[in-house]
This record gives C-alpha cells, structure tokens and sequence, in this order.
C-alpha cells in the first residue's frame, strides 16, 4: 500500500514537471498535508501556506519580510478616539477568482467581509458549524466574539468594526491568516446546492492564485489569478509537492525537482549551503518550541511537579541532538527577539537530583506519563521523535516511566487540543503578527483552552495580566505587564520551554523575488523563476 502511494506521488510530480514546458512553473516541496483550505477553523502553518498565503487576501496585509502591516483589501481607515469602532473603505474593482467550480458575477463588496467574521463570531449563524466540529479556534482563543460587538456594512464599499472594548493589537490580528476574506456570492450558492463543505475543500477567493486540485497527501495545484488586483503574478502554475521527509525534500531540491524547501535537516545544512545551485536564506525564527502538560490532570495540576520535571529534563542536550548549534535553549514563551522579552527570568537548572528529591518531596513515585511526539518538522522543532526520546531517556534516571506516542499531523493537532487529553505534547509556534499577546493570550490564556492552549492552564494572575495590557495603548506599559505575566509564567511552569530555532530556507538560484518571512510565511506572489 505504501509502495503504490509512493509511486501516485511520483507520478503525479512528474506530470507536474512536465508542464514547465509550456508554463512557467515553481514547486515547493511542503512539510505536509493542509487540514483544509479554509484557514479560519485551524491554526497551523502548513495549513495557511496552502489556503490563506495563496488563494486569499486580508483587509490589511504584512508587508513581505516584515511584521508591519499595510493596506490590503481595504485601502485605508478611521479609528474613533475610544478606539472602539474601525471603519475600512473597501478597495474597488477587486475581482474573485474565476475556476472550474465558480464564475462569480460581482466584485469584492462589504457583504464578503461581513459573512468572513459572522461565520466565526455568530453561533446561530448558518455557517457557524458547516464543519462538523468546527471551533474557529484562532477566533476564539484571541476573543474575537467577546471582543467584536457587531461587523456591519455601511455601504458596499465601507465596512464598520463596533469593539466592546479597546484592542491594542487588533489592526495586526486583522492581517492574519484567519481573518482571510471569503466570496459571500460562492458560499450562497454552495448552500443553495446543499455542498458546504466544498468551502473547505475547493477554496475561492482573491488572491494571487486560484486553487486548482489537490490529490491528498501528495500534490496541490495552482495557477495565477489573471484578474489580479495587484497584478497578475510572475509565475504561470504553483504546486506544492507534499514531502514529509526533510532528507527527501532536499534531495528533490538538488536534483531540480522543485524549487523551494522548508525545514531542511540540521545534518543537511551545510551540504546545501556548498550546492552551487542553491541559495540557503536563514534568521533567527520568531518561535518557541515547548511540552505542554495538562495542567488538569494529576499530577500535572501541581506546579511543583512540572517544575521538578522541567529540572530533569536536559533542554541544551536536544538543543545539540536536534538542531546542531542552530538553536538557543528557551526560559520564557516568547523569543528573545520580541519586545518585552523578560531577559530577567531564570530558566529552571537542569539537576537530576534535584528532580528527583522534588518529586519525592510531592509525593509522585512510579509516574507514568506519556510524550506526545510530532510526525512532521517545523521551524521550531525539526525533529520531534529525537526530542522525545532524549526527554524520555532523562525522565526515566528520576524515576518516571515515558511512553512516546504520535498520530498523523492533523489528528495530532486535533486530539492535541482535548481536555481530556493524556500527558505531556510537543509543539510549537511561530508569531503571527510580532505581538507578544499572540503568544501570551493565544497560547496561555483561558479563553484558548480547549483549543491553542495544549497546557489546558487557566491562571487568574497570567490571565488578568495579559488582557489588562490588551487593553493598553502605552508600548511602556504593555511591556512591564507582559514582562509580569512572563515570571508568573515560570513560577506556574505550564509548559517545559525547549527552543527558539534559526530558521534556513533552501530556494534554487533561479528563483528571484522569494523573501524569507519573520513569522514563518511562505508566500509566491512576487516570485518568479528563470524558465
């Protein structure tokens, strides 16, 4: 069975290849399959670089290679001096993309804004649960329906955000992948025809590319969307060819059977740096590697048990297993290259002994746990199964017995998120919109329990910390809050902080335009390849 998969994929890559040809084709080699293609019901990256980074637009985008955000959909827009109400004038002339599945009939309105956030803020809205178990869970973990009073068009090119509260990070929330515009036009029309579900799975919208298929699990097509607001792209066709292996994906890179590649080994750095075809982009990754534990099961309710389990664990020795140099240890949940970065905080010692006498002093003795490993690499944690195995070796000289244990990449991040869930989970995150309360509140918050927070921890004093500086505008004050909320964060120690990655991007020298992204994009429009 897996022979003939193998040879699918193959098969469908060399087809892909053959069409450079005639068009002007790039191919990235991906990490892994999406979970879908509408990026407001997940989270992780693999999924927005298939769904929101090609095929749609935001109101308000990231600038490339930065996390400054410019206009997008919207040209432009009025904040009130309560900072309570966001009015947006709407680009005109922006045309949704035309394919097989759709024709639509009329430009880029209000209405589409306004059916992208009620879908997530409404649950009596038709769309709320088109997806069964849909949780919108970057919307609801941010507070967004506790947060937005009402979207309402005021024409159809000006479209008004009430906020029941002032937001200071809300104009970057608003350029991330789940805030992505929708066609309004298509969803109708799929409801009409009772075929839903086909919006996460066909996806429309205004980006630089128009979806074309995707055979699961081993390739998805694209082509530029001619109808372009900004123009259309360099490149003729995108595929993405879905390679789970890092090794292998560089041997594709090598041989020219694609272009772009994310997560290379770190044994396999160097070899791709001396390829005279190759360029090897790197940065310091805006990221955090960690274990969550679950904070509602004993005896990982108890802070002291999670510290003492954080002491047995030897962080620099993964550090050096897994990433060879090219990662720093991590003390707090966000990276040193943020600001308000509390450099202040002292980092649990790894002491066996000391673990050891601490867990016997809480009472736990023949601890069973399990260590959730992930089957695929991101930027923060290239190697998961090494990791694991290098925790479970340290766990075991102080007495406690770990089990590691892993699921296919979107059932990993599915069953991750229960409440219920056994045991301790690696993974990981890369900043959306380079605020510290996209980590703070996303990851650590109460109302992302269930769903970004693995930990499942709801501490009344992190938690009051973080929404207090929400609400604040002063950068200064923002900081010392988030700087307060980082200390408790240790003393609590939810999670074991593992790393905070360099990030390399192997591209082909024929491509030109391909800008490496702060918060882990990986975006085509503007790139193009020398046929």
């Amino acid at each position: 069975m897996k022979k003939f998969s193998t040879l699918l994929a193959a098969t469908a890559l060399m087809s892909v290849m053959a069409t450079a040809a005639w068009s002007k084709t790039l191919v990235y080699c991906s990490e892994g399959s999406p979970e879908g293609f509408d990026p407001a019901l997940y989270t992780a990256g693999t999924t927005f670089d298939a769904s929101s980074r090609t095929v749609y637009n935001r109101l308000v985008e990231f600038k490339h290679g930065s996390t400054e955000y410019e206009p997008g959909l919207a040209e432009s827009w009025t904040i009130s001096d309560d900072g309570k109400e966001y009015t947006f004038k709407l680009r005109p002339g922006v045309k949704f993309q035309t394919t097989e599945f759709f024709t639509p009939t009329r430009d880029f309105n209000a209405d589409d804004v306004v059916f992208s956030f009620d879908r997530q803020l409404k649950a009596d809205d038709a769309w709320n649960k088109y997806v069964e178990g849909a949780a919108w869970e970057y919307s609801a973990g941010m507070g967004f329906p506790e947060l937005i009073a009402s979207v309402e068009k005021v024409d159809d090119l000006t479209v008004k955000f009430v906020l029941n509260r002032p937001e200071a990070p809300f104009m970057a929330d608003l350029a991330m992948d789940f805030a992505s515009i929708l066609s309004k036009e298509y969803a109708d029309k799929l409801a009409a025809d009772g075929k839903m579900q086909q919006l996460n799975q066909m996806p429309l919208g205004t980006g630089p590319f128009k979806f074309v298929g995707y055979q699961p699990d081993a390739v998805i097509r694209y082509q530029a969307h001619e109808g372009y607001w900004k123009g259309k792209e360099k490149i003729d066709d995108l595929v993405f060819a879905i390679t789970s292996d890092a090794a292998v994906r560089a041997q594709k890179l090598k041989a020219g059977e694609c272009h772009v590649m994310p997560y290379p080994n770190a044994a396999d750095v160097e070899g791709l740096k001396t390829d005279p075809n190759l360029d090897v982009l790197s940065e310091a990754g805006l990221n955090v590697a960690y274990l969550a534990y679950n904070t509602t099961q004993a005896p990982f309710d108890k802070a002291e048990v999670r510290r003492a389990l954080n002491q047995a664990i030897n962080k620099q020795a993964i550090v050096d297993a897994v990433f060879q140099g090219q990662a720093s240890v991590a003390k707090n949940p966000i990276p040193p290259t943020m600001w308000s970065y509390n450099d202040a905080v002292q980092d649990d010692a790894y002491d066996a002994e000391a673990a050891k006498k601490a867990l016997e002093a809480a009472g736990v003795s023949g601890l069973k746990m399990k260590i959730w490993a992930m089957p695929v690499s991101r930027p923060y944690m290239l190697n998961a199964r090494r990791a694991a195995e290098l925790m479970q070796a340290d766990l075991a000289k102080v007495g406690v017995e770990a089990e590691i244990v892993s699921y296919e990449w979107a059932e990993y991040l599915k069953l991750s998120k229960e409440k219920n869930r056994d045991g301790a989970v690696i993974l990981g995150w890369t900043g959306d919109n380079g605020d510290p309360d996209n980590f703070l509140d996303t990851l650590l918050g109460c109302e992302a329990v269930g769903g970004n927070n693995r930990a499942q921890w709801c501490n009344e004093e992190f938690n009051n910390l973080v929404k207090k500086a929400k609400v604040t505008s002063d950068v200064a004050e923002r900081t010392k809050l988030y700087e307060e909320a980082q200390v408790v964060f240790k003393r609590e120690a939810p999670w074991l902080t593992i790393d905070h990655s360099l990030v390399f991007m192997p591209v082909s020298k024929k491509v030109t335009g391909f800008v490496q992204d702060p918060l882990g994009y990986h975006r085509f429009d503007g790139v193009d390849i020398a046929e």
